[in-house]
């Protein structure tokens, strides 16, 4: 059976159409990155929101679109090779067999040749492309009147400090960041447990944080929004659920978030709320949280202080309201399992007076 035949025998046997079968590649890969843009500002690479990520941003599509053409080539030789006459799957003798000319011989010599040169080429290309967008990276903000954020990984949660050489501006938080529009931030990170990695996609690539060790990124965002990070180095059972948002707000907006937070936290006037607060300072919550303007001065957990303005519970694991808040002060291993939080037998006549007061410290 010749080549040609048995070929087409196979295509009618199997049904096997390799263009359809290639467009329907080109198809899923079309739609994946499509998929991709469509999550804004969930943890997107491909939606930026500041200079760093923008220019991360189009590095990524460089190397996206080069490796589509590359691929649509190498499948359109090979389909090429696949369809285009040959002598079958029984070759002549090798006495008989037909020797290539010089120039046939001369010709394929060259065609490897330069299939060399251009990968070679391209690889190079795609390296001086990722090292300028790196130092670009690096150098792209102005960094005069930056904001300075410690951020340290913990397990597995983060803790948030904002810097000032005036101490009574110090300002502690958890989980959250809230930054300026159009105003650079120097995040300073580091780790108390195990290497962690602070990544939010919109606005910059990875930085890991290491024991005993600081590492430094700027950070900026050029329009309002709020974007999901997360560790990027796997560190433990809860990894997936280290949960990390950055909330770009304009100046004014800022200022008064600034001003708001680093009020102490509220004397309750309902006698519900104010047997709550009673009850936090009974048990043993105040071994690991502080709330500034009470007695609890614990460091080993987030500073709850102001815990009823934050998006969510457990390094936002959960949506912060009363109900998933009374859960894990109940069963915390049950939603985050492993997790550092003490499981403290709340007697059920105090459970609701604590939460309500724990969602009252906006």
């Amino acid at each position: 059976m010749s080549g040609g035949r048995w070929w087409g025998g196979l295509q009618a046997a199997r049904g096997f159409q390799p263009a359809l079968l290639l467009a329907k590649y080109s198809a899923f890969l079309c739609g994946t990155v499509v998929l991709t843009a469509c999550a804004a500002h969930q943890q997107s690479v491909v939606d930026p929101a500041g200079p760093q990520s923008g220019r991360i941003a189009v590095l990524w599509w460089v190397f996206l679109w080069l490796t589509v053409a590359i691929f649509v080539i190498v499948m359109a030789l090979t389909l090429w090779t696949l369809f285009r006459r040959h002598g079958g799957i029984e070759q002549e003798p090798l006495e008989t067999r037909h020797v290539p000319s010089e120039a046939t011989e001369n010709r394929m010599t060259r065609v490897v040749a330069g299939a060399t040169v251009a990968t070679v080429l391209i690889l190079f290309i795609l390296l001086i492309a990722s090292i300028g967008t790196g130092k670009a990276v690096a150098n792209l903000v102005n960094k005069n009147n930056g904001l300075i954020i410690e951020v340290t990984g913990n397990q597995w949660w983060w803790h948030i400090r904002y810097q000032n050489s005036d101490a009574s501006q110090i300002l502690v938080t958890a989980n959250e960041i809230h930054i300026p529009v159009g105003r650079p931030v120097l995040i300073r990170g580091m780790s108390n447990d195990v290497i962690h990695s602070f990544w939010i996609p919109n606005l910059h690539g990875k930085r890991d944080l290491i024991p005993s060790h600081v590492t430094t990124e700027w950070i900026q965002a050029d329009q309002p929004g709020v974007y999901r990070g997360q560790c990027a180095e796997f560190c433990g059972l809860q990894h997936a659920h280290m949960i990390l948002y950055v909330i770009a707000e304009p100046p004014d907006k800022f200022n008064a978030w600034m001003k708001q937070q680093l009020q102490p936290s509220v004397e309750p006037t309902d006698p519900e709320r104010q047997r709550g607060r009673q009850i936090f300072l009974n048990y043993a919550c105040v071994y690991c949280h502080e709330i500034r303007g009470t007695t609890a001065a614990g460091q080993n957990g987030p500073d709850l202080t102001h815990f009823g303005s934050r998006r969510g519970i457990a390094a936002n694991t959960l949506t912060n309201n009363l109900g998933n808040l009374a859960g894990w002060i109940v069963d915390p291993q049950s939603s985050k399992p492993g997790n550092h939080m003490a499981t403290i037998a709340v007697k059920p006549d105090d459970l609701q007076p604590l939460i309500e007061y724990l969602e009252s410290l906006k």
